[in-house]
This record gives structure tokens, C-alpha cells and sequence, in this order.
């Protein structure tokens, strides 16, 4: 019995004007089916479940495995584009594999007003008991520390922040914190020259 990956990978292309680009394509498509039949070698174990179907035969399926890109233009200018997800995309270059975790990174979102600098984070699937957050001036860290779930991101924040400042809400699956940026004005201390 063909898979629709067997499908897929076993097209193949004929009268080519371009034999270099299809040599090329064939040996993309045999690295991509490797990595696709060894997928479940590097699966974690609590992402791996059997069950029954009426007929008797068994069905294993893994996940959930989540993949995507948030994409925002910053105040530069300039696209910001943020991973979020448990699957990393680039195969080992050693084993040729995809590499999937057992914990997410959730969408994130930076939002920089005028004086406060606001972090939205989409953690479905969590309690507020779940959650450790920790912030230095220059990086906020979310977790998920119980719970069927796991999240874990370290976001590089784009101006310094007051970390004792920091406040917090979750609900419905939406963290928001916020924090006081720090005074750019302060300059530091005057110091006489002797």
C-alpha cells in the first residue's frame, strides 16, 4: 500500500530542458523522504500515541506538531519575523532528520509604546499556575513549568525595561506582561575629575 508521501516522492519528471535543476529536485526529494520515514525516531515518547480502529488494526499517530512563522514590519521598517512551534525545519546535517520537542515556543508578539514596553504571548492549553516568567532588563523568559502543554520562549526585548516594574495577565490562553521601559535619559552618575 503507497503512502501520499510515496506519491509525492515518486513523481518524476521527464523530457527535462534543465537536467541539472531535476538532478538537483531528486536529490532534495530523497533527503526530504528520508527525513519524513525516520520522523518518528526523534519524536518524543509523549508525542507518540496507538489506537484501536473497528477493524481491529492499530493507527499511530504523533503530535500535536506545531510549526509557523509570526511576521510583523518593526518601527525601522524592517520585517520581524518570529519561529514559533516545536518543529525544528532544518534536518540534522549529520543524520538528515527533523528534530521535534516536546516543548512549544508560542507566538509572540513586542509591542513598544511611548514609555511601557507590552509582551502578548498565546500559551492555549495552560493554567496561570503553569506559568514561570522571569525578566532581566534586556530578555523575557516564558515557561510552562506543569501541565499536559510546554512552552518555553526567550525573547530578546528591543529597549532595556525595569524588570521590578513587570505586570501580568493571563486569560483565555493570552499572556500579556508588561514593563516600564528604562529612563533613557538617565545618564548615569556625575563624577569629579581630581
Amino acid at each position: 500500500m503507497s503512502t501520499p508521501f510515496d506519491e509525492w516522492f515518486g513523481r518524476r519528471r521527464t523530457n527535462s530542458w534543465f537536467p541539472d535543476v531535476d538532478a538537483m529536485m531528486k536529490e532534495m526529494e530523497k533527503l526530504m523522504q528520508d527525513a519524513v520515514k525516520n520522523m518518528d525516531q526523534n519524536v518524543p515518547k509523549n508525542l507518540i500515541r496507538e489506537r484501536k480502529l473497528d477493524d481491529g488494526s492499530t493507527v499511530r499517530e504523533l503530535g500535536p506538531i506545531v510549526y509557523g512563522y509570526s511576521f510583523k514590519i518593526g518601527e525601522d521598517g524592517k520585517p520581524i519575523v518570529r519561529k514559533f512551534g516545536n518543529l525544528n525545519t532544518f534536518p540534522s546535517s549529520l543524520s538528515g532528520r527533523f528534530a521535534v520537542s516536546d516543548q512549544r515556543e508560542p507566538v509572540v508578539d513586542v509591542i513598544k509604546d511611548v514609555d511601557k514596553l507590552k509582551v502578548i504571548a498565546e500559551l492555549p492549553g495552560v493554567t496561570k499556575g503553569d506559568l514561570r516568567i522571569t525578566a532581566n532588563e534586556n530578555s523575557l523568559s516564558i515557561e510552562s513549568v506543569s501541565g499536559e502543554r510546554k512552552y518555553n520562549k526567550k525573547i530578546e526585548l528591543p529597549d532595556k525595561i525595569e524588570p521590578s516594574s513587570g505586570k501580568s495577565t493571563y486569560k483565555n490562553g493570552i499572556l500579556e506582561v508588561t514593563f516600564k521601559l528604562k529612563d533613557s535619559k538617565d545618564h548615569g552618575v556625575s563624577i569629579n575629575v581630581e
